[in-house]
């Protein structure tokens, strides 16, 4: 490859324009090209801040690699916040349901470390608990126990694969 540019783009909403456009001009890709793949592969993440890679040879080919957008930015896209709590502990900006903290972690489980939709879903609560984010009325923590007592199993096991 000729070379490589990272850029965090909103998903479904990248253009020509900076970030993407002053560091493509000076390559051989078709810029317009480029900027309409990105949309595509990103717009399931609907104006979130998304990680790209576009790698470039000198006969003007590319190949794009999209990342997940940080925990913490699916969290307030779902839910509709600008910024977590400054005191997470006693005040609380947002309360989650179950099945938004299930989406939030089948989008983020190839990204984790976790094993399964199980774990995943306990490093999202994690990030909850940070932001200042109640999960259905409950403390984080709480929440957190539950999932490790069982209570939850059903909810996040893993479908079957296709």
């Amino acid at each position: 490859m000729a070379g490589t540019i990272e850029v965090l783009v909103p998903g479904g909403q990248a253009n020509p324009g900076p970030p993407l456009g002053p560091e493509l001009g000076p390559t051989p890709v078709d810029v317009q090209a480029v900027v309409s793949e990105i949309n595509e592969r990103t717009a399931a993440f609907d104006g979130t801040e998304v990680p790209v890679t576009v790698e470039y040879d000198d006969d003007g080919s590319f190949s794009i690699e999209v990342g997940v957008p940080p925990t913490a930015a699916l969290i307030k896209d779902e839910l509709g916040f600008e910024t977590g709590s400054g005191q997470p502990e006693s005040e609380f900006v947002a309360d989650a349901s179950v099945d938004q903290i299930k989406k939030i972690a089948e989008q983020k489980l190839p990204d984790l470390l976790a094993y399964d939709l199980k774990g995943a879903a306990k490093e999202v609560v994690g990030t909850c608990t940070s932001l200042g984010v109640t999960i259905e009325g409950e403390n984080p923590r709480e929440f957190k126990r539950k999932i490790d007592d069982g209570e939850y199993d059903d909810v996040f096991a893993e479908e079957a694969a296709a």
